[in-house]
């Protein structure tokens, strides 16, 4: 509850890691999800559930609106990829929303010898309004950054690729989105946005939810009671309750981790009812349940499992100060190729959440990926409400008052 004490301002511009207090600071850890170069092979998808061994939560059959079967986050799906599909004159909406932006100060383009004079002419220089980078993009772009993006970490053990015998090199990766005449998809891999000033930390009555020393948000297991409030406290829809009833006892909540409910056939029903055994319980049923940014990694030095899967370093992790440079420096370069549609998301601190731990690029507007185009925490609003309340109350005070003063007996 450290923003609402300090007020919007000191929140907003505040490192989160302050929040949970440890004796060392620690640099906020963050991801940046470029979505100009994920192919939606889910492999994100299928290595956060087995590191953080999820149930399954589909069928394995595609919904009925994309080539998607797990539709959106949830308590059981930690990472999602969605699939937009496009046609050129959609295309050409988001290009033209895109350059609205550019006006409103995200990475403009500029003539060959334009500018405005001055000793920083040529200097790229932070947006007030929206943390992006802008400045004169006509010159050649630095091909060692690779986008903006710094080189990959070291991937460890849990490397999907090198598991089939391919090594990864991300400096030898091509960027380079896809343009196809007739339409395009957009695929975007989301998850939870550990958000500066974060709404379901703040509601939460039991101090399940806690801010950990890299400004990530992380739910107890074994202290959540299974209330629900930090859902609706939740801008964007990411944390939920697993779907098996009430909250289990402490000593019941990790009967076998990773093993889902099995549901009993017809012809077992009749056998079962003799012997009056029960359905195996989901892991934490019933209480909320959301991504932790593999704190259990991060605590011995590792990537997470999605950005350590994802074979076209879509997603990054590092500090979070470097991820939002890496992301300006990328939209950079996709307007000096006439990308004007993309643009920044989370990485503006004035938001209505004070800027998210996970920054996005998106190639549309936040709409079209199912992100709120300003997301807002609930308790933001919280001090204004407590002071005209209590101006409310001071007032009914002063009016019965003086109706008992001024009443006098008849």
């Amino acid at each position: 509850m450290v923003q609402l004490t300090q007020g919007p301002d000191a929140a907003v511009e505040g490192n989160p890691t302050a929040d949970a207090h440890y004796e060392h600071p620690h640099p906020r850890k963050g991801f940046f999800t470029d979505t100009s170069i994920c192919i939606g092979c889910k492999a994100c998808e299928v290595a956060c559930k087995e590191w953080n061994r999820n149930p399954v939560d589909s069928d394995y059959t595609l919904s009925n609106s994309s080539f998607d079967n797990s539709e959106g986050l949830g308590a059981d799906t930690w990472r999602h990829v969605a699939f937009v599909e496009q046609d050129r004159q959609r295309v050409e909406e988001a290009r033209e929303s895109g350059r609205a932006l550019v006006s409103l100060g995200m990475p403009t383009l500029r003539a060959p010898g334009g500018g405005t004079g001055g000793a920083d002419a040529g200097a790229i220089r932070p947006s007030a309004r929206t943390g992006a980078r802008s400045g004169p993009l006509d010159g050649p772009i630095d091909a060692g950054l690779v986008g903006g993006l710094q080189a990959g970490p070291d991937m460890g053990g849990l490397d999907v690729l090198s598991s089939l015998g391919s090594a990864v090199d991300s400096s030898a990766v091509d960027i380079t989105p896809p343009d196809t005449p007739e339409f395009r998809w957009l695929m975007s891999s989301d998850v939870c946005k550990h958000c500066t000033n974060a709404g379901c930390l703040d509601v939460c009555p039991t101090g399940a939810l806690f801010r950990t020393e890299h400004g990530t948000v992380v739910v107890q297991d074994d202290v959540c009671n299974g209330c629900g409030t930090c859902v609706a406290g939740c801008p964007f829809g990411v944390i939920e309750r697993r779907k098996d009833g009430i909250a289990q006892p402490k000593t019941d909540r990790s009967p076998a981790p990773g093993v889902h409910a099995e549901k009993p056939s017809k012809a077992d029903k009749a056998e079962k009812a003799d012997k009056a055994e029960k359905p195996k319980k989901n892991k934490n049923s019933g209480v909320a349940q959301k991504c932790t940014l593999c704190y259990d990694r991060m605590t011995d030095g590792q990537t997470p499992a999605c950005a350590q899967a994802c074979p076209t370093t879509s997603i990054r992790y590092g500090e979070r100060e470097d991820m939002v440079v890496s992301a300006q420096e990328r939209v950079a370069q996709l307007h000096a190729q006439g990308r004007t549609e993309a643009r920044l998301y989370g990485a503006n601190p004035k938001d209505g959440v004070g800027g998210t731990g996970s920054v996005f690029l998106l190639l549309d507007e936040p709409e079209v990926y199912g992100l709120p185009p300003d997301p807002r925490v609930p308790t933001r609003d919280l001090p204004r409400m407590y002071a005209r309340a209590g101006i409310a109350m001071a007032g009914m005070v002063a009016a019965a008052g003086l109706a008992f003063l001024g009443g006098g007996r008849r």
